[in-house]
């Protein structure tokens, strides 16, 4: 009943915030932390199963929220190497199958090819089940000719252990003797992460109130602007999203300087 008398005031206000951010800057590239799955369930008396299903289904309408918005590139927290190791073998199912349905959706849905859309997965991904390795090589596949915008899915990820690897792999190059002109810096070292052509985040977006990064991306989150919502993921709305990107759009960017 509160919600059907709010729906007026809520798109006045939605309207209100796109007005004040339709001018610009947009942000490039927005990183997503979908947090709150979990706390959702226990504050809406619901399982672990409905909860993650509604976040994926929120993250399918946020995407084309940033799309509509012209945000080029996204990189989604979809599933950390602590998550991956650690979280019980039943809630763990349970969040790698909307995982692989979210990708199967990729191929068979408009999202991709509308939006000319360029997937990428980054992580251990080793370490996840063959069916889902292989619906992300196919959705890979699929969408690798396209340009106009990347969606880039981190799965049993993590940013120490991306660099970890990183340094590993410079260590063995350097081992076999394929490093002796090499001059190490920035641009150089980044060849040896899992997508060398990742850029940096401009915005990361955090759900759940938590004000941390959880080990999302270190290195590309050098310069980020962060914002944290109250929202859980799966209650996520589009005015979070606007107020993210006035949010954004009020902060001087020095990288550094």
């Amino acid at each position: 009943m509160l919600q059907r008398l709010l729906k007026p005031v809520y798109i006045i206000y939605e309207k209100w915030l796109w007005n004040q951010i339709k001018s610009g800057p947009i942000p490039r590239h927005v990183g997503i932390i979908p947090d709150g799955n979990r706390r959702w369930a226990r504050e809406n008396n619901s399982s672990f199963n409905e909860a993650y299903l509604q976040g994926y289904k929120k993250l399918k309408e946020v995407l084309i929220w940033l799309a509509e918005l012209g945000v080029k590139d996204v990189t989604v927290f979809a599933l950390s190497t602590e998550n991956c190791d650690k979280r019980s073998s039943q809630e763990l199912s349970v969040i790698l199958k909307y995982i692989k349905m979210g990708i199967d959706d990729l191929l068979t849905e408009d999202y991709i090819y509308k939006y000319k859309v360029k997937v990428r997965a980054i992580g251990q991904l080793h370490k996840l089940p063959e069916d889902l390795r292989l619906s992300i090589s196919r959705v890979i596949e699929k969408s690798s000719s396209f340009n106009e915008r990347s969606l880039t899915l981190a799965i049993c990820y993590g940013g120490r252990q991306e660099i970890l690897d990183a340094v590993a792999k410079l260590l063995d190059e350097y081992k076999k003797g394929l490093l002796k002109d090499i001059v190490l810096n920035e641009e150089t070292f980044r060849k040896y992460f899992y997508d060398k052509e990742l850029e940096d985040i401009d915005l990361v977006i955090r759900t759940s109130g938590e004000m941390r990064i959880s080990n999302f991306l270190l290195w590309h989150l050098a310069y980020s602007e962060l914002f944290f919502c109250d929202a859980y993921w799966p209650e996520f709305r589009k005015i979070d999203l606007w107020r993210a990107i006035r949010s954004y759009q009020r902060r001087k960017r020095n990288f550094g300087a």
